[in-house]
């Protein structure tokens, strides 16, 4: 071939090329826009329409208020929140709740000790003094998706056998969906809401802040532990559930007294309409939060979630790197170098933000891995975190996607206290950062521009090369404006309703 066919080819195929992108891109935003205008107009039919506009940072409305007087304690990681868990099961005495997705009753909550602390020994022997209730999803329907109803069902017979312990399962779902919520309530006194399953499914949750390489996915994830006036939400909740699965009603707690110089503390959940009759038009407010929470940024998000491919969520982090409420503004995500529901469906999303960024820079994504020379095992950001402007902070088991806006049971605490929020990014950046917190303790944008970025590219170049990572952090890959735009609303559309 001539050099100047080589030259019409290479034109013919670039523009090819070209075409496939702006095709996708089109398809993508139609099928984006088509996704939106029906959970429009399912939240219209139901009365929640008003979770879609708020744009007040204020609290989310609905029938469990912010409540003052409480104590919330930030666990990150497994190896400092399952610990906790197990000292605060083992203090019951009255009744102790767990709802998961998912129980694992060989599951180690403390493993330091000889014996160590096992799920299941641990709850028959509260249970031989306490009322112990387990509240697990049934597992899925159909045989396209894991755990099973039949697998679920065994895990239960293994839970309870012998034992004292009282075990329900959920099966109110929507077609395709779950339950979701991790939650805990001891006495109606002490609660943990947060994303850490007491199981060990795809991966071990009990992982350190300084996640050594263990031949094996490595786990990063984040629950609260609350005290005072905000626990009776928690329980409610459960109790709710309870009844309208077993039909048995639970008796109510008293009411945790308030806390002297606590702070507010609100709980947010997600329940689809229709699933349950306590709940006929469901509930919508972690939508609601986050999308009035991001809206109201005015200098920093900071996310780290499992996933990212909530269009809603989607259009108005476009909307603030569009049109930046200051030139010092940044948005930081921190996501799974691939999630486990299939091929990397977050980058339709990723990939129209670097385009609203317009290479400004004030966006970016990045992944975490464990390191032992050249040997590499990913860290699975299983966290489900956000803070805006250290203002405003929210912990729980909803991602960033359809499932858990629109269709899972979630739950999610939110707060508005500026020390709290700071301190709890401090230590999220210090552990990705690998520096001490005083490192990490200045303006945020500086922080970004000139730890975060640099980290995170030289490690990506790095691993372009086949060298040796020197750091944990990683930008993602391939997080640009020929991804796949295509691949997150599709996601959504049959898997997401």
């Amino acid at each position: 071939m001539t050099s100047g066919g080589r030259r019409l080819l290479g034109s013919v195929m670039a523009t090819g090329r070209a075409a496939q992108v702006t095709l996708d891109r089109r398809l993508g935003a139609a099928v984006s826009a088509a996704f939106t205008s029906h959970h429009r107009r399912r939240l219209r039919r139901i009365g929640w329409e008003h979770a879609l506009d708020r744009t007040s940072e204020g609290w989310a409305g609905g029938t469990t208020p912010p409540r003052a007087g409480c104590r919330l304690d930030i666990l990150i990681d497994g190896r400092q929140a399952l610990p906790r868990i197990a000292e605060a099961l083992a203090s019951a005495q009255s009744h102790v709740y767990l709802a998961g997705w998912l129980f694992d009753p060989s599951f180690a909550l403390v493993r330091d000790v000889d014996p160590a602390v096992i799920l299941r020994n641990l709850l028959a022997e509260l249970a031989e003094r306490v009322d112990v209730r387990v509240l697990a999803w049934a597992g899925a329907p159909l045989p396209l998706f894991e755990p099973s109803r039949a697998a679920v069902r065994k895990v239960r017979d293994q839970l309870c056998r012998d034992s004292s312990i009282h075990c329900a399962l959920d099966s109110h779902e929507r077609p395709l969906h779950c339950h979701h919520e991790k939650t805990i309530v001891v006495d109606d006194r002490v609660a943990f809401v947060g994303g850490i399953d007491l199981t060990a499914e795809n991966g071990d949750r009990f992982d350190d802040t300084d996640h050594p390489a263990r031949a094996d996915v490595g786990w990063h994830d984040v629950s609260t532990r609350i005290e005072g006036p905000a626990v009776s939400d928690v329980a409610e909740h459960f109790r709710m559930r309870w009844h309208e699965v077993t039909g048995e009603a639970l008796p109510r707690g008293d009411a945790p007294p308030p806390i002297a110089n606590g702070i507010t503390v609100q709980v947010v959940r997600t329940v689809p309409e229709k699933i349950y009759g306590a709940l006929p038009r469901g509930d919508f407010r972690i939508l609601e939060s986050y999308l009035a929470a991001f809206r109201s940024a005015q200098k920093l998000i900071y996310i780290e979630n499992q996933f990212l491919w909530s269009p809603e969520v989607g259009a108005v982090l476009r909307a603030k790197l569009a049109h930046p409420p200051a030139d010092d503004f940044r948005l930081l995500v921190v996501l799974p170098a691939k999630p486990n529901a299939g091929s990397d469906d977050t980058r339709g999303i990723l990939a129209e933000l670097v385009e609203a960024d317009a290479g400004n820079g004030r966006l970016l994504a990045c992944t975490l891995y464990a390191r032992h020379g050249k040997r590499l095992d990913p860290i699975y950001v299983h966290a489900k975190v956000a803070i805006v402007d250290d203002a405003w902070l929210t912990v729980g088991s909803a991602n960033l996607n359809e499932h858990s806006l629109f269709n899972d049971t979630e739950m999610n605490v939110v707060c508005h206290d500026t020390e709290l929020a700071r301190e709890t990014r401090l230590r999220l950046w210090s552990e990705h950062l690998e520096l001490p917190v005083d490192a990490v303790g200045g303006d945020p944008t500086t922080v970004i521009d000139q730890h975060w970025k640099p980290i995170a590219h030289e490690q990506l170049e790095r691993r372009s090369r086949n060298e040796a990572l020197t750091h944990r952090l990683v930008r993602l890959p391939h997080v640009s404006r020929r991804s796949e735009r295509l691949l997150g609303p599709l996601q959504g559309l049959f898997v997401d309703g």
